[in-house]
């Protein structure tokens, strides 16, 4: 499998008055985020299934992810909201007996996708790897048995390697 995890693209500060799951992307976010796509989709890079994390800013990430023809569907994970857990994660995943072939993008926040990233390559040692908004880390996962320790990295671009 592989799987891609997506941080989302620029979002509106964190203030007392909104709550963190309601907040959007920002004008800026958007932009970056559409050249972003647009770049991964010049590589050919597609998706088979785009996941992401139920808050706004996530879920419009996916929805330029989709505009950007990078994949034709997305949905919600609860798994990946903000302090999600890669065990539930990983159950969660098996039991969906994806095709090993599959390519997966997962679309969500820091610092989980940088801590998941380093647990899955077994790089807990070294702290976990910093994703950048709209930055992607690419990870090939085994076949079989646990991916934790056991996965590889093949990809880890900040956004300003790709606009």
């Amino acid at each position: 499998m592989e799987l891609y995890l997506i941080r989302h693209g620029i979002a509106q500060e964190r203030t007392s008055d909104r709550p963190d799951q309601l907040r959007s992307l920002t004008a800026q976010g958007q932009e970056k985020t559409q050249q972003v796509a647009k770049k991964l989709y010049s590589l050919g890079l597609r998706f088979d299934l785009i996941l992401t994390s139920p808050l706004v800013r996530s879920r419009q990430t996916a929805e330029i992810l989709v505009e950007s023809q990078l994949s034709s569907q997305w949905q919600e994970s609860v798994h990946l909201a903000p302090n999600g857990n890669i065990s539930a994660w990983l159950d969660w995943l098996e039991q969906q007996q994806y095709p090993h072939s599959i390519k997966l993008a997962v679309v969500g926040h820091e610092p989980n996708l940088g801590q998941w990233a380093s647990m899955l390559i077994g790089n807990q040692a070294l702290g976990r790897l910093v994703l950048k908004k709209a930055g992607i880390i690419g990870l090939t996962l085994p076949e079989t048995g646990s991916p934790l320790g056991r996965s590889q990295m093949f990809w880890l671009t900040p956004p300003k390697f790709l606009i």
